[in-house]
């Protein structure tokens, strides 16, 4: 609820801001006839616009579970994330075609001191907003916000081409507008494409971040009885709703009941400490089988001669059933099917006595 509170707190203070230096813009735009400065308005009214939507979409995005929706509407806040990237490409497609226009039919546009003055005062606001609403997006973990600070921060750079044109028409009375216009739309068509591709790939559900992933798995192997952690996923339901699996390799002599206290800790400290709420399984290893190390060491040499191999783990010897269970985790470009034929008949070459069961698994988490 505080971030929710402080992420509506930020973005009216955006749009506040954003409605000044609109206001401020339009008028030396109109006054001075300048067509980038004008765009550069439109620009600063589109941010206002995205800001309001941020703030839309972060009440949608509080309401609790329900039936139809047990993880929550934290997802929402991405949708918000592919709205602000349309509006972003509205703008900047009309701010190049106004552009063009200005291009093909140029006209002067006539500053004054007050008018350079302006812009730099806007240049200078753009900048301190950026910091501020980006610092604010990074402390609570706030993409909508992240990505309002970086564009603000953006626009200034773009507003200082608006100024270098005004100094430009100032010394020389070259016309630049329509050229500078067109080179602040087409950063402002990168941003909104941008946006969009990171909003969409959270939507279809990205890759966990592998900062995450290797402090999680450093986290997990401080148990003294684990052995290994494998087969980690995480799902992202909103920036602050993640739940996930992880299967971790533990002493097959162990009792159920050691089990379950292990498990009950490891899911509360990695709750406690990341927020993620995770399911933990077990692999069992084997604790004393002669027999068992041999075969996994032919294994470990098979499949260290095949590139597509990433990972091998799970394994079991079952001397009594004369069967070997075990995991390949291998890239997504291979043809899974090939390397796990291969290695089955590899293995049972050298086995023939043998019955092994691969399950086949993928490059989820770093």
């Amino acid at each position: 609820m505080e971030r929710s509170k402080k992420i509506i707190q930020t973005s009216i203070i955006g749009i506040l801001a954003n409605l000044v230096l609109v206001a401020f813009k339009a008028i030396v735009g109109v006054v001075t006839g300048s067509i980038a400065v004008i765009l550069d308005a439109v620009n600063n009214l589109s941010d206002a616009l995205s800001s309001v939507i941020t703030i839309v979409g972060t009440r949608l995005s509080e309401k609790a579970p329900d039936k139809k929706h047990p993880y929550g509407h934290g997802r929402i806040e991405y949708i918000t994330s592919v709205l602000i990237a349309i509006i972003v490409l509205f703008a900047g497609i009309t701010s190049l075609k106004e552009s063009v226009e200005k291009i093909i039919h140029p006209t002067a546009a006539e500053y004054s001191v007050s008018s350079i003055v302006i812009i730099v005062a806007a240049i200078i606001a753009k900048v301190l907003m950026g910091r501020y609403v980006k610092g604010v997006g990074e402390k609570i973990n706030a993409g909508a916000l992240i990505a309002s600070g970086s564009d603000a921060l953006f626009d200034a750079i773009l507003s200082a081409g608006t100024l270098a044109a005004a100094v430009i028409s100032l010394i020389w009375g070259l016309s630049l507008e329509g050229v500078f216009g067109a080179m602040i739309s087409v950063f402002i068509l990168k941003a909104g494409v941008e946006i969009l591709k990171d909003a969409l790939s959270s939507i279809i559900g990205a890759r966990a971040d592998k900062e995450t992933t290797e402090a999680l798995r450093e986290k997990i192997l401080g148990y003294p009885q684990v052995r290994g952690v494998y087969d980690m996923t995480l799902h992202n339901y909103g920036p602050t709703q993640t739940i996930g699996s992880v299967h971790i390799e533990l002493p097959d002599d162990m009792t159920a009941r050691d089990i379950h206290k292990l498990t009950r800790q490891i899911t509360v400290d990695v709750y406690t400490d990341f927020g993620i709420v995770l399911t933990v399984g077990i692999y069992a290893s084997n604790t004393a089988a002669e027999e068992g190390e041999r075969i996994r060491t032919v294994l470990d040499d098979i499949t260290a001669q095949m590139p597509d191999v990433l990972q091998v783990h799970g394994f079991y010897f079952d001397g009594d059933q004369k069967s070997v269970t075990f995991d390949l985790v291998v890239d997504f470009a291979a043809d899974r099917d090939a390397v796990k034929g291969k290695v089955m008949q590899e293995m049972h070459d050298r086995f023939p006595e043998y019955a092994f069961y691969i399950v086949m698994d993928s490059d989820y988490a770093d």
